[in-house]
């Protein structure tokens, strides 16, 4: 159960899996009546973890929309009835940030309620979501200083370093000594 962001800088995968136990009896490919006790409970196990998973990789696209990439992909476990059973699971999607600053705090909150829209978001949901929370700051920032008249000095580290020293007094002027 997770969400996997594709950033043009990096990608983040969000593994999630349930280790259902073990304790297999005897094995039957036959129906579930011929499945010892033990195997039974893990049957049961196995069939809630793949709902749960289910439901919520299927939140995530949901509420993703157009930012969904990819997904769901699955981990699966083999159950005592030789069938698979999802136990993990991820959806890929887009966390890169839009044209502009205005446009990527929309899709900041929209990344943010992607991530966390299953009923219990997992540690690297909260994760991806407070990426997103990071992008809108960044965003609002520069929406600001826009407004604000002021430059992108955050673009170019190089360029503000200059225009700090250019607003230095020159050298070799007067020094002023009175106290």
């Amino acid at each position: 159960m997770s969400i996997s962001g594709i950033n043009t800088s990096n990608t983040a995968y969000i593994p999630t899996s349930m280790s259902v136990g073990e304790g297999r009896g005897t094995r039957s490919t036959a129906a579930n009546e011929e499945l010892s006790a033990g195997d039974q409970r893990v049957l049961e196990r196995l069939k809630q973890r793949d709902r749960e998973v289910r439901a919520h990789e299927q939140a995530h696209v949901s509420v993703g929309g157009s930012l969904i990439l990819s997904g769901p992909n699955y981990t699966y476990q083999t159950g005592p009835d030789k069938r698979p059973y999802a136990i993990g699971g991820e959806v890929t999607i887009d966390t890169s940030p839009a044209r502009t600053a205005e446009e990527t705090l929309v899709k900041a909150d929209h990344i943010r309620r992607t991530a966390l829209a299953p009923a219990d978001p997992s540690p690297q949901d909260r994760q991806v979501a407070a990426k997103a929370d990071s992008m809108a700051s960044e965003a609002r920032l520069e929406i600001n200083a826009e407004r604000n008249g002021e430059p992108d000095n955050r673009a170019s580290p190089l360029q503000a370093l200059f225009d700090r020293i250019n607003d230095l007094p020159p050298a070799g002027g007067m020094i002023d000594t009175y106290v």
